[in-house]
C-alpha cells in the first residue's frame, strides 16, 4: 500500500516517499517503527486535494512511494547505512527523498547521503527536544542524540532548530555557545531566517514539536507545543521559499493513540509538505 496520490514510478517522479521503520534505541515508549505503515494506510482517510493550497495530490505533483525499508532490530549502524544507501539511490537520480520514521535517528542516515552530494548543506529542525546530547546511557547513536551526530558531519552555524522545549543543561549550554542556532518554544523568527539563495536545506520533522493535546501519538510528549496551523504555516512557508533537497518526518507512534486522530495529522502534513515542494 502507498501513500494516498503517490502511484507515479519513480522515473516519472520528482519527489520519493521511503520509509525507516525503526524505533531501537528509542528511549522511552517505543512504537514509532509503526509509523510509515500506519501514515500509508490511514491516508486513505484525507482527501488528494488541499483546500489550503487548492492542489491535488492526483493531479499536481508526481510522488513516487518506493515502500519501507526492512532493517534490522539493534544494530543502527547497519540501518543507518541502509536508509543512506537508499536515500542516496533517489537523490543521484535528481529526485528529493521523504523518509518516514521511525525514531528520530534514522535521519542521520538521509543527512549523512544529503552531505555528501551537498556540501554546503543546512538543516531546519522542527522538534520539541534538542537532541544534542553527546551520548545517552553512553550509546552515541540514539535518537536523542541525532542533532549531535549531525552537527559532528555539519559543523557549527548549520543547524537551525525551533520549538525545543526539552533537553539538559548541556544541551542548552551548546546552543547559547553558538554552535546550532535554536528558536525554543515557537517558529516566531522562521519568516527572518534566510540563506544565500540555492541553499541546500535538509529539512527533518519530529512530530512532537506539536502539543500533545493535539499529536498524543509520540513516545516523548512535552507539553507546551506547536498547533497543528503553526506548523502547517510554517513548513509550508520554508518548503515553497527554501532549496529543501531532502526532508523526513519521524516519532509518529500511533499505536499510543487509539483515537487514531495523531496519525491523521500525520497524514494531513505530508500532503501538505509533498503540495508545498511542488509549488517550488
Amino acid at each position: 500500500m502507498s501513500f494516498i496520490g503517490a502511484d507515479s514510478t519513480f522515473e516519472d517522479s520528482r519527489i520519493v516517499i521511503f520509509g525507516a521503520p525503526y524505533d531501537s534505541t528509542t528511549s522511552f515508549r517505543p512504537g514509532t517503527r509503526f509509523g510509515p505503515a500506519a501514515v500509508r494506510s490511514e491516508s486513505f482517510g484525507i482527501e488528494t486535494y488541499s483546500p489550503y493550497q487548492d492542489r491535488d495530490l492526483e493531479t499536481d505533483v508526481a510522488v513516487h512511494d518506493a515502500g519501507d525499508l526492512e532493517l534490522p532490530f539493534g544494530a543502527p549502524d547497519r540501518a543507518l547505512a541502509m536508509i543512506e544507501a537508499k536515500a542516496d539511490e533517489i537523490l543521484s537520480a535528481g529526485k528529493i527523498p521523504f523518509l518516514l520514521g521511525g525514531e528520530h535517528l534514522v535521519s542521520l542516515g538521509a543527512v549523512r547521503a544529503a552531505a555528501k552530494k551537498y556540501p554546503d548543506l543546512h538543516i531546519i529542525h522542527f522538534d520539541a527536544h534538542a537532541d544534542l546530547r553527546e551520548d545517552y546511557l553512553g550509546v552515541r547513536l540514539s535518537h536523542a542524540c541525532v542533532m549531535r551526530r549531525c552537527h559532528d558531519l555539519l559543523g557549527d552555524g548549520r543547524i537551525w532548530q525551533f520549538g525545543i522545549r526539552s533537553g539538559t543543561r548541556d544541551e542548552f549550554a551548546f546552543m547559547r555557545e553558538g554552535h546550532v542556532t535554536t528558536e525554543p518554544f515557537s517558529v516566531n523568527t522562521l519568516a527572518s531566517l534566510s540563506f544565500p539563495e540555492g541553499t541546500p536545506v535538509y529539512l527533518t520533522v519530529d512530530l512532537d514539536v506539536l502539543d500533545p493535546s493535539e499529536f498524543p501519538g509520540t513516545g516523548t510528549q512535552e507539553a507546551g507545543g506547536l498547533r497543528f496551523t503553526e506548523l502547517l504555516s510554517a513548513l509550508t512557508e520554508i518548503l515553497r521559499r527554501l532549496n529543501v533537497v531532502a526532508l523526513d518526518n519521524v516519532e509518529l507512534s500511533p499505536g499510543l493513540d487509539a483515537s487514531g486522530r495523531s496519525t491523521a495529522l500525520a497524514c494531513k502534513i505530508l500532503r501538505e509538505q509533498l503540495l508545498s515542494l511542488a509549488r517550488r
